[in-house]
């Protein structure tokens, strides 16, 4: 196999992988504010099943990103 082969094996393998990330957690996804551009993984927010307001504007975060989606929220 030549160099080409070997970079296509690890770009694949790199992106269809489900469990991305740096493990300190399982996320499901992240909450948003677009007009801040404010994110906040899910996984870091406390309390009920409310979203979180954004930490600039107030404004409630959207969440993004099914359980049932592969990759990462970011």
């Amino acid at each position: 196999m030549g160099l080409l082969g070997t970079i296509s094996e690890a770009l694949q393998a790199s992106s269809s992988s489900p469990d991305r990330g740096d493990g300190t957690g399982e996320s499901a996804g992240a909450y948003w504010c677009h007009d801040c551009g404010e994110r906040i993984r899910d996984v870091d927010v406390e309390g009920g099943e409310d979203p979180p307001s954004c930490p600039d504007c107030g404004d409630p975060m959207e969440f993004e990103r099914s359980a049932a989606s592969t990759g990462c929220a970011c």
